[in-house]
């Protein structure tokens, strides 16, 4: 058997790390039995997907050296890698579960389905589709579908029993069918769920092995029935453990950036975060901890990883970064620094915002230190506000960075848009609403042009040093989150 993985991410946000480890896993195995490894983009979310984050995510993969055989942009005899050009298929394989009688179509509302679920939560019940369109006649959906009504595809599933699946890393795995819920298949605008679509490629693909997060356990039952209802052999399963934070939470950009693009742009040296991300549940068999993925490919067993919960130390990354760094020729260190941002094309985003504000070369450091590298560590003190205090400036902080996580790429009149707009809803002056912004961006309260400064800095060094300052401020708590993520809630409502 040819052994063929796959990774699948969606194009939507910044490229997590979490899809690099995935990624690096997936190639090692198949590379290490001979196989292929294909990048799919899974991007059937059109609301939220594009092209510009599909693009990102081949750059970021390929900054760390993780190629793949097969994909959108390199071709292969499984394509299209794109589930947006794959929706006839979808169509056709979900029309066949309906006329063999394990998929239905259903017309519930999401007002109907939403009174459901809440019924079912006072009742102490699993929340889960309660089979109301399960027992409609073909003449009557005929009917409704011509007259335009809206609708999706259902999958049937058992009503007793238990689910039974193995895992390479977990052996027999039971999962009641009381918890399955009967999953939509086609959504009304006629694209697929992932749970169809990520069975149908995984089959037309011959993918022989999905190794992925073991977030997808749960989803297991579903896969397998359409796997059953289909007719075809289910692809070995792997479920690899979570990344997490020190404090074993799952690895979120709340307590850890997250984005492979931030440490890119931080400086790390991409072999030590694949390195790094190789020792996330993995050793190698004599516990070598510096090693390259080709040494990884070499030795690499599936048995070898560990189902402990992996913990993404940032101390113990740039300890290893520091390894490779001072492992470098100095010809090869002094190509890294100049590829890294000290070059032309960097120099000149930068260039416009000092030279009017410089009259020797020696002040160009000064001014420039915080978008070349780290900014200076604030203390609460640095904080310290005539008109503000320290509750309304981690609100505003707060407001603004959710507002900025939308925004893919930074735009300077656009910033100044949102500021402006946030300055209008809390009824600040601009000035007032800028101060801990300039102070969480440069470390200081007045520097080179604020939203300039960030479209150079980038969306990920830039949300990071946001959250940087409000843990400075004293970070907020679940209890205080809940009551921010209200606030910002009913600012949205009023200007809608």
């Amino acid at each position: 058997m040819t052994i063929r993985t796959r990774v699948a991410p969606s194009p939507t946000g910044d490229p997590h790390v979490g899809t690099a480890y995935i990624a690096l896993f997936n190639r090692a195995f198949a590379r290490s039995q001979g196989g292929q490894f294909i990048l799919r983009i899974e991007d059937t979310d059109l609301s939220r997907g594009s092209k510009e984050s599909e693009q990102i995510i081949f750059d970021s993969l390929r900054w760390l050296g993780l190629d793949w055989d097969e994909g959108p942009d390199v071709g292969g005899a499984y394509g299209s890698y794109r589930q947006s050009e794959r929706k006839p298929i979808y169509a056709e394989h979900a029309a066949q579960l309906v006329k063999s009688g394990n998929a239905f179509t259903c017309f519930c509302t999401r007002e109907r389905l939403d009174e459901v679920r809440k019924a079912q939560r006072a009742a102490g019940e699993t929340t889960r589709y309660d089979g109301e369109c399960l027992s409609l006649g073909e003449e009557e959906v005929a009917s409704r579908i011509a007259q335009g009504e809206a609708h999706v595809v259902r999958m049937k599933v058992p009503r007793a029993g238990t689910c039974k699946f193995k895992d390479i890393l977990r052996g027999e795995i039971e999962i009641p069918w009381q918890q399955v819920d009967m999953q939509v298949l086609m959504k009304t605008d006629g694209m697929p769920t992932y749970h169809l679509a990520v069975v149908v490629d995984d089959h037309l693909m011959e993918i022989s092995h999905v190794l992925r997060g073991e977030e997808w356990i749960n989803s297991v039952p579903k896969h397998q029935l359409l796997y059953e209802y289909f007719g075809w052999d289910m692809p070995v399963h792997c479920h690899l453990p979570l990344l997490r934070n020190p404090d074993k939470s799952k690895l979120s950009k709340r307590k850890n950036p997250t984005s492979i693009n931030y440490y890119r742009d931080a400086g790390f040296l991409p072999e030590a975060l694949v390195n790094y991300l190789g020792l996330m549940g993995w050793s190698m068999p004599d516990d070598q901890e510096i090693f390259s993925p080709q040494e990884m490919i070499a030795a690499f067993d599936l048995e070898r990883i560990s189902l402990g919960a992996p913990v993404f130390d940032m101390e113990k990354l740039r300890w290893l970064s520091g390894q490779y760094m001072r492992s470098l020729s100095v010809d090869r260190f002094m190509d890294t620094i100049h590829n890294w941002k000290i070059n032309r094309e960097h120099l000149a985003r930068i260039v416009p915002l000092i030279q009017e504000r410089t009259e020797t070369l020696a002040e160009l450091i000064p001014q420039v230190d915080y978008l070349l590298g780290d900014r200076i560590s604030l203390s609460p003190a640095d904080f310290e506000h005539k008109q503000l205090d320290q509750e309304q400036l981690v609100q505003i902080l707060q407001f603004l960075l959710w507002d900025f996580e939308n925004k893919a790429n930074f735009v300077a009149a656009e910033l100044l848009e949102t500021c402006n707009a946030w300055a209008d809803r809390l009824e600040l002056k601009i000035r007032d609403l800028l101060f801990p912004l300039f102070l969480a961006i440069s470390g200081r309260a007045v520097s080179l042009p604020l939203f300039d400064s960030m479209v150079i800095l980038g969306s990920d060094l830039t949300r990071m040093r946001m959250r940087d300052a409000i843990n400075v401020l004293g970070g907020v708590s679940k209890k205080k989150l809940k009551r921010l993520e209200k606030e910002y809630s009913a600012f949205q409502t009023d200007d809608d």
